[in-house]
């Protein structure tokens, strides 16, 4: 059957037909050569229908139409009768993207990059789109400060209309930063100044931190931080002119130049305020912290605004403007400035909308806010707020907005998104240590049952030294004022003879009531109620002072204990804390009548300095000690023992105090005392991009045991040093130290490494 052929080309912009034809109406449409297409697709750009007439015009539209959507690589219209003909030639489709020599990124990484590109398997391919996906490529390597990476591409083609891609890469090694120059510095030394600089020479630690490569968005910020350090030395006038980053013909060393003009050094000669202050200006004035004749500091008069605006805060003045004007006086080197104040309309708290949470019940999070619906905006409340849906540890991140609301200028929203975390923990385990040949252990913990907040806890462990089985729960809200409520049921065997305290076993049983009282908003006040049963075994091995314990009171011995405590709890962080005070006091007496009368009583203080945005100093004190009461002794199985995580690391767990000698073995044992004495300071840091999750130190502890009768003798406290790890691990919380003792003396036992699982830090 003979055909009238148009051959109808798109060039440029335009279509041109080959040839032309007379209009004419047509009597069908038939699409030619399409594999993957679906012909609806291609009726859908045709601006002609089955009846309508075609012309030239119509027919150089279809064309232009067909080959924007990228689909074909060639399109024609050709004329059978009254039948119009549309034969294409599809593009082939990415069946596969390979990389050879792919070791900087995960793969995933980078074929996300390259979707975003327009190259994916399963997608029409397009050579011009590949040039741009080796362009993006190169680009992810540049942001690795790997700029001798070499990239080729090779497309191999495939059956039913596809192509292989292969993207060979050659990565080479990052480049260094080999210097770094600050021309025009003359009032500090270079290195003080590039000490200031994240980004850096190769170093000790930059294999990991990668501050030796060049990141452009890491200059801008290391020159920031260079100019508020000017700033804050009075440099008013301060400026980077410009910055060179050069790279070596080998591509291997980079070289960073800042050029910069230090001007004068200013003095403040007058602070003054002007505006509406809404509350006493006298009030307002002791918040400045900029006094006339102190050199400037832009820190300092940033200090000033902030504490001025979140005090009109605290009054509900969430939106007021707090800006200081300056008033320069070049020849005489002064600055004078006058703050304004505009406190706005007074704003109240419309909603308060809790996101995020999946699993926590709304009513755990909203009993944690001090910030009232209805009430006046109080800047103070909300950061109280946010402290303490953090503090309760169910969430890895608290976010607090304060949004206006539409339409409005004196009202806003308090939104509260959360980040939910696993709070519970099931644990099955089978291990060794150093005391215990096996150790069988299984727990479940739940510090969020079933998103309510309370606390359940059921664990077992057994081992040679110890068995214990242990059933906790607690209701943090057993009152809507706070009152906390739970019960505690247990029993635990010990056994001593594979550790460094003198030898006996207890088997103990008990249980106990407990409330808290909050009563105020960081301290609580605690009582408890319990009985214990505890049955005593002794052999010819243990202390005379043991055995005598036992013949004196029996082997087994019932108390009623009774225990008050206090805690003020001033940290900003549930695990991980940075600033804050943390007291605790503590008392436990067992109650005439029963068997054992006795009490415990301990003080710790604990507190968080921040030293700057990485490091954290945290000093820490214990003071314990016990005694009988009502003329009986005190048990000596509620003795204090030290050494060990939570003590004196670097010593093994109970090795210190006083000292038994077993008169048939000649084995010297611990048997603990009566008081303890416990102090550590320890520097804390974070490692980058693990800032909630893992944290390192260095400490110094110390500490001692000693027992009834004997003095506190300063001379008699065990020092040691080393490096601790804690890390918030999928199984709980995790601490490690690796410490060496200073002080080492006979008979004391050193451990190098320690840890524990399930403590709180």
């Amino acid at each position: 059957m003979k055909r009238s052929l148009l051959s109808l080309l798109i060039a440029g912009m335009f279509a041109v037909p080959a040839m032309a034809f007379e209009p004419f109406a047509v009597r069908d449409i038939r699409v030619e050569g399409i594999q993957r297409t679906e012909a609806g697709t291609v009726f859908g750009y045709l601006p002609v229908k089955v009846g309508e007439t075609l012309d030239d015009d119509k027919a150089a539209q279809a064309i232009k139409s067909l080959f924007a959507t990228g689909f074909f690589k060639d399109v024609r219209i050709e004329i059978e009768k009254d039948v119009m003909v549309v034969v294409v030639q599809e593009r082939p489709a990415i069946a596969t993207l390979n990389f050879v020599g792919l070791k900087e990124f995960d793969k995933d990484v980078i074929l996300k990059a390259l979707k975003e590109t327009g190259i994916g398997e399963g997608r029409i391919f397009d050579r011009a789109l590949l040039e741009k996906a080796e362009l993006e490529l190169k680009r992810q390597y540049l942001t690795r400060g790997k700029y001798a990476a070499n990239i080729t591409t090779t497309v191999t083609p495939l059956e039913r209309n596809r192509v292989g891609i292969n993207f060979n890469i050659e990565e080479g090694a990052a480049a260094k930063i080999k210097q770094i120059n600050i021309v025009g510095a003359k009032a500090f030394r270079e290195k003080e100044l590039l000490d200031l600089f994240e980004l850096t020479t190769p170093g000790l630690t930059t294999w990991y931190t990668k501050n030796d490569q060049y990141s452009r968005q890491k200059l801008s910020s290391d020159l920031e931080k260079l100019k508020s350090f000017y700033m804050n030395q009075g440099y008013l006038e301060f400026a980077v002119e410009s910055t060179q980053v050069s790279i070596s013909p080998d591509k291997q060393d980079v070289y960073i130049t800042a050029n910069v003009t230090e001007g004068e050094r200013f003095r403040v000669s007058s602070v003054k305020m002007a505006g509406d202050f809404a509350i006493p200006e006298a009030e307002l004035k002791k918040l400045i912290t900029i006094k006339p004749g102190d050199v400037f500091s832009r820190e300092r008069l940033n200090n000033t605004t902030k504490a001025i605006s979140d005090r009109m805060g605290k009054e509900g003045y969430a939106f007021a403007n707090v800006n200081a004007s300056p008033e320069v006086d070049k020849e005489k080197r002064l600055v004078s400035f006058t703050i304004f104040v505009d406190p706005g309309k007074r704003v109240y708290v419309r909603r308060i909308h809790v996101t995020g949470n999946t699993k926590t019940r709304d009513e755990v999070i909203r009993r944690e806010m001090r910030q009232m619906e209805g009430g006046w905006y109080d800047a103070d409340k909300v950061a109280s707020s946010k402290q303490r849906v953090d503090k309760l540890g169910f969430f890895s991140e608290v976010a607090v907005e304060t949004p206006a609301v539409p339409g409005t200028s004196d009202q806003l929203d308090l939104n509260v998104n959360v980040t939910e975390k696993a709070t519970g923990s099931l644990m099955l385990g089978v291990g060794t240590s150093s005391t215990d040949r096996v150790i069988l252990s299984g727990s479940v913990s739940q510090n969020n049952f079933m998103g309510s907040g309370n606390n359940v806890t059921i664990q077992v462990n057994t081992a040679k030294s110890y068995r214990t089985a242990v059933f906790s729960y607690t209701n943090p809200y057993f009152t809507q004022d706070g009152v906390s409520q739970g019960f505690d049921i247990y029993h635990r065997t010990l056994n001593t003879s594979s550790t460094a305290v003198a030898y006996y076993r207890s088997v103990s049983t008990g249980g106990g009531l407990r409330f808290g009282f909050p009563i105020g908003e960081k301290e609580s006040l605690g009582i408890g109620f319990g009985f214990d049963t505890t049955s005593i075994s002794t052999d010819s091995t243990s202390p005379q002072r043991y055995r005598d314990y036992v013949e004196k009171f029996g082997k087994t011995n019932f108390s009623l204990p009774v225990t008050f405590s206090w805690a003020s709890d001033g940290k900003d962080s549930y695990f991980f804390p940075t600033k804050g005070t943390f007291q605790k006091a503590a008392l436990e007496v067992a109650l005439p009548g029963a068997d054992l009368t006795y009490y415990r009583a301990s003080y710790q203080l604990q507190h968080f300095i921040p030293l700057n945005q990485k490091f954290t100093l945290m000093l820490n004190g214990e003071y314990a000690q016990a005694g009988g009461l009502g003329g009986k002794d005190l048990p000596f199985f509620k003795n204090y023992y030290g050494g060990g995580v939570g003590s004196v690391r670097g010593y093994k767990a109970s090795s210190l105090g006083k000292m038994d000698i077993d008169a048939t073995t000649g084995e010297e044992y611990r048997v603990g005392g009566n008081r303890r004495v416990v102090a550590s300071s320890e520097l804390l840091w974070s490692l980058p991009g693990m800032e909630r999750s893992f944290r390192m130190g260095v400490f110094l502890d110390a500490g001692q045991v000693y027992a009834e009768g004997e003095k506190l003798d300063i001379g008699e406290i065990r020092y040691a040093s080393g490096i601790s790890a804690a890390w918030l691990s999928p199984v709980g919380p995790l601490k490690f130290s690796f410490a060496r003792p200073l002080n080492k003396k006979d008979g004391d036992k050193a451990e190098a490494f320690q840890f524990q699982l399930g403590s709180t830090f």
